[in-house]
């Protein structure tokens, strides 16, 4: 057990090299995203990062060469965290490390040397993982401990290494990099939890949808159950009392009409079966389905509602399939509701075009006299208008008129019943 014990701890020890390598030694991009909004603010971070840089460059003490070079190295490095946070992260470690090395003063780094590195650490908090964060932060502990212990008085070079520990301000020092890491860090995972929580809400918006295609659908198939199971039904009939029409019918006639009745009670059997599952019980099994012929009781509800309704119908009346009649009514029913819910005050015209070979339904209102009630989880009414005009091959045009009104405009192929036998 405690050579198990041994063998684990020394490959979980032979593993940070290597999660160390993968994590640290890159110098992939990585660049920080503008703010979404206002538009002219997006680049703001980026411009206050660029003027922190000016201003530590600015701030660097002593007139060496040496010193000049390492605060330009380490002020473009804090704008090269904006884009390569890790690659910063590496120019202002080593920076840091020749800082100490060849500083005069008795403190080996100075005020503007350790706010480049808070910059940085803070920089790359907002883009790396949290376990980049804290081995890099790690990283720059033990090496700025070393880094303080190993110093060179410069003013006598033949003095050499000389062994100085600074403990009270590395502590200041290692504070004041913690801190911005760790806001860099709340920072990201705030950030990633809005972009999470985004994405769900895009996920379950998504899903709504479907999930009202799919109810819109399942009504469309109930209402068109209806029409089809009362066909066949009549079929059914007709084919059982039209023997008893003729005098002494032939056999094969009897057989016939006992097949067509056969296969209409089978027909109606299979869509009961497939489709019965999609009715509401409370509804009535027989209840009759609307059609245009009720068009005007429809207009006279709307306008007890206290909507401004006017209905005209053009061209030659005829039957039409019940499917065009039910999607037509249910067209009208639904842009008088839209109208009513979205645009109160409003006159609202309803027309109805016969044509050859097919029927033009439009439903335009006016501007709204008032206000709008903020809508609710969004109704389905104009999916439902897709669906039934998909359904039958037509063409369904909506959207805004110049007077700031609405318009619904449906063209459905509707042969005559009579071209269609």
């Amino acid at each position: 057990m405690d050579a198990m014990n041994t063998h684990g701890a020394m490959g979980a020890v032979r593993a940070v090299p290597r999660a160390l390598r993968d994590d640290l030694w890159t110098v992939a991009a990585d660049p920080l995203p503008p703010m979404a909004r206002p538009r002219w603010l997006a680049r703001l971070p980026h411009v206050a990062v660029v003027l922190c840089a000016v201003l530590l460059f600015a701030s660097f003490e002593g007139g060496r060469p040496l010193s000049l070079v390492l605060a330009a190295i380490q002020a473009a490095a804090l704008v090269m965290a904006l884009f390569r946070p890790v690659l910063a992260w590496w120019i202002v470690t080593l920076a840091m490390v020749a800082g100490a090395l060849t500083h005069g003063d008795p403190y080996p780094w100075s005020p503007a040397t350790v706010a480049a590195m808070a910059g940085v650490l803070f920089l790359l908090a907002l883009r790396a993982r949290a376990r980049v964060v804290v081995e890099a932060l790690a990283v720059t502990v033990l090496v700025g401990l070393v880094s303080t212990g190993l110093h060179i008085d410069i003013k006598n070079p033949n003095a050499g290494w000389t062994v100085v520990f600074f403990y009270t301000d590395v502590g200041q020092t290692v504070a004041l990099w913690i801190l911005p890491a760790v806001l860099g860090a709340v920072r990201r995972a705030r950030r990633e939890s809005r972009t999470k929580l985004a994405a769900q809400e895009r996920i379950s918006a998504e899903e709504r949808a479907r999930r009202t295609l799919l109810e819109e659908r399942t009504r469309i198939a109930r209402e068109l159950h209806d029409v089809v199971a009362h066909h066949l039904s009549v079929i059914s009939i007709q084919a059982q009392v039209a023997p008893h029409l003729v005098a002494d019918p032939p056999e094969e006639l009897r057989q016939n009409l006992a097949g067509i009745r056969g296969n209409a009670l089978e027909a109606l059997s299979e869509l009961r079966r497939v489709l019965g599952v999609l009715r509401v019980e409370r509804e009535s099994a027989h209840a009759p389905q609307p059609t245009l012929d009720v068009l005007d009781e429809l207009v006279g509800n709307v306008r007890d509602a206290g909507l401004a309704v006017t209905a005209r119908t053009t061209g030659e009346v005829r039957p039409l399939p019940p499917g065009v009649e039910l999607s037509a009514y249910r067209i009208v029913q639904e842009a008088l509701s839209n109208a009513i819910r979205h645009a109160p005050g409003a006159t609202v015209t309803v027309e109805v075009a016969y044509r050859p070979a097919d029927l033009v339904i439009r439903v335009v209102n006016t501007a709204p006299t008032a206000p709008a009630p903020s809508p609710s989880d969004g109704g389905h009414g104009l999916l439902g208008m897709r669906e039934r005009v998909a359904m039958l091959g037509g063409t369904l045009a909506t959207g805004p008129t110049p007077d700031r009104g609405y318009e619904v405009t449906a063209t459905l192929p509707a042969p005559s019943t009579g071209d269609t036998t």
